[in-house]
């Protein structure tokens, strides 16, 4: 019995350990995917994990969905992340406001709109009434009927006021309403900590961009050695590792479209160019960032070289995202494995 006990506690160990390695939440779906790849280390899930995670490599969403796994909570977000999702909960509840007070104000307008057509047919009969009373009546019948008519044309100009000011109040409000709208839907579309469009945005496009029969090539970019600079420096630094590469791509690729698809992985949709001058862009980006060397800004301690591999393919008319992105995905792979820090074109 004990040795069952300090067995199940060192497994219990190595499952934090292989949750905490590859940044994942502690939750039932990881560690059932963490039990499995630990409780049968020569079986070809574990054999996959290893090959995924050679020379340091975290395992991303996409690896452990490939590989069988469910998908839970990621590592929890950043304090940039919280702000963004914080400013983005504010939005959708000043939203949720925005179209509750907007329908009352409709509703509104249209209960006053019901009364200035009841006046409108009252004053309709009333001049009509007025009218052929002219004949037969007396002048002071007659002025009396015109008073009428007075009385009611004026409480008719008033709603029509008071209705023009809604209706002012309410273009208003459509206004800003779909201005917020809009903010909130780019909001769904965009990556919080690079401001780069996220996986969303890149698969949208890709399907609009294979619709009108363009050209297009996809490439997959992923930062090597990624988890060392996350151990050694912490993930703030690794934060700003991931903005400086997403800036560096969107520069280097400029005039289309720079994702960042998830964890330390970006993607890259090419439009309209052939696939070697799409791989010439690409292979210009990786060397400017593998020449540069960066450093802490607190400190000016060096924090070395920082490079990504990549790989690129075209997709054929009319072929489907999950095929193209997982041919460029074996071609990034292949990349990593003859040395890093370079690309393949297929």
């Amino acid at each position: 019995m004990a040795d069952t006990d300090e067995t199940s506690a060192q497994l219990f160990c190595r499952i934090g350990e292989f949750l905490r390695d590859n940044h994942l939440s502690p939750d039932p779906l990881h560690y059932a995917f963490a039990y499995r790849v630990l409780t049968d280390t020569h079986g070809p899930l574990a054999r996959a994990v290893a090959h995924l995670t050679d020379g340091g490599v975290c395992l991303s969403r996409r690896d452990i969905e490939n590989l069988g796994g469910e998908i839970g909570a990621l590592a929890p977000p950043t304090p940039t992340e919280q702000m963004v999702r914080a400013r983005s909960d504010g939005l959708v509840a000043q939203t949720q406001m925005q179209v509750e007070g907007f329908t009352d104000m409709v509703l509104a307008m249209r209960a006053e709109t019901e009364g200035f057509g009841r006046d409108l047919a009252a004053s309709a009969d009333a001049i009509l009434h007025s009218h052929d009373k002219l004949a037969h009546d007396t002048l002071g019948s007659e002025t009396l009927d015109v008073d009428e008519v007075v009385r009611i044309t004026t409480r008719m100009l008033d709603r029509v006021r008071t209705a023009e000011t809604r209706l002012e109040a309410a273009t208003h409000e459509a206004t800003e309403l779909r201005a917020r709208l809009e903010e909130a839907r780019d909001n769904a579309r965009r990556d919080p900590l690079t401001d780069l469009p996220n996986r969303r945005a890149f698969e949208e496009a890709y399907a609009a961009q294979v619709a009108t029969g363009i050209p297009v090539c996809v490439a997959v970019c992923d930062i090597d050695h990624f988890k060392r600079v996350n151990d050694r420096f912490g993930h703030m630094i690794g934060d700003r590792v991931l903005k400086a590469i997403g800036e560096a791509l969107r520069l280097g690729c400029e005039g289309h479209l720079v994702a960042r698809y998830g964890g330390e992985e970006f993607a890259v949709l090419f439009t309209g160019i052939p696939r070697d001058v799409a791989m010439a862009m690409l292979e210009n980006t990786r060397e400017t960032v593998a020449g540069k060397r960066y450093r802490l800004r607190e400190s000016d301690e060096p924090l070395g070289a920082v490079t990504f591999s990549a790989g690129l393919t075209g997709a054929a008319a009319d072929e489907q995202f999950g095929t193209v992105f997982a041919r460029a995905d074996a071609l990034l792979y292949a990349a990593k494995h003859a040395g890093r820090n370079r690309g393949k074109i297929g």
